[in-house]
């Protein structure tokens, strides 16, 4: 048996091909959290004990801290399909249940503009495993937020051209009521991010273990082998906290923090192979000082581990450590002049400047040996 499938849930489960497609695989440089190894343990003991079990799991923290790349592995180590949906402020029910939609005649369709009959024929292609949002991004390359827009526009579309004929209705379900009926693990991202408390409530009700959604055709219910990951961003001044109600069905909650300083530069040497010690040791200490000066400045970027992989690759690739410095961390926190000089001068009286210096003459130096 594989180290992860002493946590299948259901291993007697036949998944479709498409399904298995969708069953996260660990590249060789995924590194075992601390996280991954608590949360499958503990919804492993639990998943056949009645109204103990547990399948709602938060993960708050920073950008950056790792959060969909556990809910991707929870993925794998439980043998289930991965799918995710990201929230946004105007999401409305149809975004949380899905949409009925109209099959328009084919003489209808020849008379629209070329990109509308784009969208309507994906949609009547689809075979029905892939929910309404996914079809129009994959038809149209766009994001779910325009995906969900561009529903709204199809629906006020049908609605005012029916030109008097009888016209016959599909319902196309929402990414969350798919992973929701066939028992995938679904990442949902950025839920305090919601205006509208009537969708709040939808996805609360969802969420109860022995939950259900009304549909427009029929009444679901939720698959026993259903998990919610919430993933979400750690609130700065001005955001939105998670709403009371959908905090209280979570079962497991993890706060998710920048690792060790250890875990980070193993994690960063597995996933660019750059192994020179002292250098990355400097990396990173210069990643948790700008991390901390953003968050206790209320500057809005963070420093995370997807800054620290991308600019220790940039100098294994030659780059100056300096110089990718901006381009690769302290520019995605921001580009405020002052919020900029705050930062340098954090890494300033820390000595980090010099350490980095220092360390970056030394590597040229052996290189040239």
């Amino acid at each position: 048996m594989a180290e992860n499938e002493k946590y299948h849930l259901s291993p007697e489960r036949q998944l479709t091909d498409a399904e298995k497609k969708l069953v996260w695989k660990k590249p060789s440089t995924h590194q075992v959290s601390e996280e991954e190894q608590r949360i499958s343990r503990e919804i492993k003991r639990n998943w056949n004990r009645g109204e103990m079990k547990i399948a709602n799991i938060l993960l708050e923290g920073d950008a950056g801290s790792g959060k969909t790349q556990l809910a991707k592995a929870l993925s794998a180590n439980f043998g289930l399909p991965y799918t995710k949906v990201t929230c946004f402020a105007d999401m409305d029910k149809s975004d949380i249940i899905g949409a009925i939609l109209p099959v328009i005649s084919s003489e209808r369709l020849e008379k629209m503009e070329p990109a509308e009959q784009t969208v309507w024929k994906a949609l009547y292609e689809s075979d029905g495993f892939q929910s309404i949002s996914e079809i129009l991004m994959d038809a149209l390359g766009i994001s779910q937020e325009q995906a969900a827009l561009k529903m709204k526009q199809l629906l006020k579309q049908a609605a005012e051209n029916t030109d008097g004929e009888a016209i016959e209705y599909r319902f196309y379900p929402s990414e969350i009521v798919r992973a929701y009926q066939k028992g995938y693990l679904l990442e949902i991202q950025e839920p305090n991010v919601i205006r509208d408390a009537a969708v709040l409530m939808a996805l609360n009700s969802a969420l109860e273990l022995d939950g259900s959604i009304n549909l427009p055709t029929q009444i679901i219910h939720r698959h026993p082998d259903f998990i919610a990951v919430i993933t979400t961003n750690r609130s700065y001044a001005g955001t939105r906290p998670l709403n009371e109600a959908l905090r209280d069905r979570v079962q497991h909650t993890e706060k998710m923090d920048l690792p060790t300083k250890e875990i980070m530069i193993e994690r960063v040497i597995a996933k660019t192979g750059f192994q020179v010690g002292k250098l990355l040791d400097i990396l990173a200490d210069m990643i948790m000082v700008l991390d901390r000066t953003a968050r206790a400045n209320a500057i809005k970027g963070v420093a995370g581990m997807r800054s620290f992989f991308y600019w220790a690759d940039a100098i294994a690739g030659g780059a100056s450590a300096k110089e990718s410095l901006y381009h690769k961390v302290i520019y995605k926190i921001t580009t405020d002049s002052e919020e900029i000089k705050l930062l340098e001068e954090a890494l300033k009286n820390h000595g980090l400047f010099a350490s980095l210096e220092e360390a970056e003459t030394e590597l040229k130096k052996k290189t040239k040996i």
